[in-house]
């Protein structure tokens, strides 16, 4: 069994850099960045064009004890009370081999 980690942190747009630096800076490796928008209905409407809330996902795949590091870096720097308003989680990663 693998002691890998999919970590996944959903933050406010333009916040997704500052994750990123939390990652690398509990000994991370990097990360993947996917732009999205939430489905909560605080979405406006200027001259007839909606704008919905733009939303970051980081996903990124760490050991257990580093994504345990992050996730308490995150509430502490970058969580719900903040600007970036940061909602994460970590599921099991497991490896396979692909065979040609």
């Amino acid at each position: 069994m693998t002691n890998l980690k999919a970590l996944y942190v959903i933050v406010n747009a333009g916040f997704s850099s500052q994750i990123v630096d939390l990652i690398n800076e509990c000994g991370g490796g990097g990360a993947t960045i996917l732009n999205a928008r939430g489905s909560y209905g605080k979405s406006k409407t200027i001259l007839g064009i909606t704008i919905d809330s733009e939303k970051e996902i980081v996903l990124s795949i760490l050991n257990k004890e580093i994504a345990d590091k992050v996730v308490e870096e995150i509430k502490e720097k970058a969580g719900v009370g903040t600007n970036a308003h940061g909602v994460c989680y970590y599921m099991p990663v497991e490896m396979s081999t692909i065979k040609a």
